[in-house]
């Protein structure tokens, strides 16, 4: 048996460890999604224990993450009132779409579909994620209610008015914050945001604190129920595949890097099923999306996990706490909002997008007009998305169409030298070429093909250089084809006519 599927002792140890971060996470989590924080505890409960059956990376931590959360948020905001029943229903049917997706996508060995999402894409998607995210949770961290509506009205409105701050709300945040950052300074598995929730949920009891508060949505019952609104499947299917792909680019990129660490292979198939596996027990518990976790993961390599059972176990251990999330009633809601600001900050970088700008613009504007795309579409930012794919085939058939042909003449000799993608939509700019330098050169006799640069020739392309060919022959100018790419002999040998062979 593989060592990542024999259960050792130190998993114990290591999903505990997990459990710790992962209560107070998943209740932080619920948050953005827009869910009463109890089932935040619900999609960290049994999806792990039915990943972990799955899974191809040991170390995977499944459950509530932000960027999932956000994607929750943006897809469900127009169909219904957030925190509401009909909300959390809809909740649980879009992890159902998003774990049949996935599922379907690993089953059908596609999981080379998680390299398809650019950097460019991620990089701007993440970045502008990570503010939006912030943002929406700065009021509850300073304790006021905006009489604003919007993300960053209700931020900017919340940031300008320090009179309306509740200090207890502020005290408390900051030192999560501080709790959360300076933790592993203190030891790599100093758990901060528990110890930050323990001595806020202390001071509640003790203090008597006034401000907002989890209150009695802190409880709920595991079980299982199809009882969803199905009548509003068709309005996520499009929000659910959207996740089910962006979604899934964390998970992945905590197994290839962990297998590259590690020595060891990953499946991305086996991965997506896992994956899909979860958020369908997720959509059956009523809970919401879930994926794969970078902090949590990390967590448990640091901490000994051996094999893929850390995972279910940490979902057992929450599990076995639902029964007592009353007990976090009393807890202040700052405690959760200053837990997903510290969390998101490090997907806060604009310095990649910088850099990817300088190094390529076409591929800068793909990463900046995603990141706009994100700010803009805020409530909705599954769209964004959509905007940020747009953005990148734009660009990859503009550099596709853009075939470059380098032209000499010498003693009537011209050569035509055509480099990047010959394909169906490149293939003008090549005839151009040939008639721009034939009206140049009329003298010639002899033109030379070198096809060198050319990294693909498609049907229509090989149809486009025996074109060219015809023509020049018609006119009584030989034609050669040099430096044929060994990858594209195949199908010139099946355009080209028998009597002209190739080099």
């Amino acid at each position: 048996m593989p060592a990542q599927h024999r259960f050792a002792s130190s998993d114990v140890v290591a999903a505990v460890s997990v459990a710790l971060v992962l209560i107070p996470q998943s209740l932080a989590y619920a948050e953005i999604a827009q869910v009463p924080p109890a089932y935040g505890l619900l999609a960290a409960a049994i999806p792990p224990v039915a990943a972990a059956f799955f899974v191809s990376s040991r170390y995977l931590q499944t459950g509530p993450v932000a960027i999932t959360s956000l994607l929750v948020a943006g897809s469900l905001s127009g169909l219904a009132e957030p925190f509401t029943a009909e909300y959390i229903r809809l909740a649980a049917l879009l992890a159902l779409v998003v774990g049949v997706v996935r599922l379907g996508l690993g089953l059908l060995r596609a999981g080379a579909i998680a390299y398809l999402m650019s950097q460019p894409v991620l990089a701007g998607f993440t970045t502008a994620a990570g503010i939006i995210i912030a943002a929406s949770q700065l009021d509850t961290a300073l304790g006021v209610s905006a009489p604003v509506e919007g993300i960053f009205a209700e931020a900017v409105w919340s940031a300008t008015h320090p009179s309306a701050w509740d200090p207890a709300s502020v005290v408390i945040a900051v030192l999560t914050i501080v709790a959360i950052l300076t933790g592993p300074r203190v030891h790599k598995l100093f758990p901060g945001v528990l110890v930050a929730m323990a001595g806020a949920l202390a001071y509640s009891l003790l203090a008597g604190f006034d401000g907002p508060v989890v209150g009695e949505a802190a409880e709920a019952t595991l079980r299982v129920s199809l009882a969803l609104p199905w009548s509003s499947l068709v309005d996520l299917l499009i929000p659910g595949a959207v996740i089910a792909v962006v979604g899934f680019a964390e998970p992945s990129a905590i197994a290839r890097t962990y297998a590259a660490l590690d020595r060891e292979s990953w499946d991305p198939d086996r991965e997506f099923i896992s994956q899909g596996v979860a958020n369908v027990a997720a959509g059956l518990t009523g809970a919401f999306p879930v994926g794969g976790s970078f902090s949590r993961s990390s967590i448990a390599r640091i901490s000994g996990a051996r094999s893929r059972w850390a995972g279910a176990i940490t979902g057992l251990v929450v599990a076995a706490f639902l029964p007592f999330t009353s007990v976090l009633s009393d807890l202040p809601r700052a405690v959760l909002s200053a837990t997903v600001i510290a969390a998101v900050v490090k997907l806060i970088r604009v310095r990649p997008l910088l850099t990817i700008a300088r190094i390529s613009r076409p591929q800068g504007v793909v990463a900046i007009g995603t990141f706009v795309a994100t700010l803009v579409f805020s409530e909705s930012v599954e769209q964004a998305i959509l905007v940020g794919v747009g953005l990148g085939v734009t660009v990859h058939l503009w550099r596709e169409l853009a075939v470059r042909v380098h032209s000499s003449y010498h003693d009537g000799v011209l050569t035509l030298a055509p480099a990047g993608v010959l394909f169906f939509g490149s293939s003008p700019p090549l005839d151009q070429a040939f008639v721009d330098e034939l009206a140049a050169h009329p003298e010639t006799q002899r033109i030379i093909l070198d096809l060198g640069d050319l990294g693909r020739i498609d049907y229509t392309g090989a149809l486009a250089l025996r074109s060219v060919a015809e023509r020049a022959e018609s006119a009584g100018i030989a034609v050669d084809l040099v430096n044929v790419p060994g990858h594209s002999t195949r199908t010139l040998m099946r355009v080209w006519e028998e009597d002209r062979p190739l080099p």
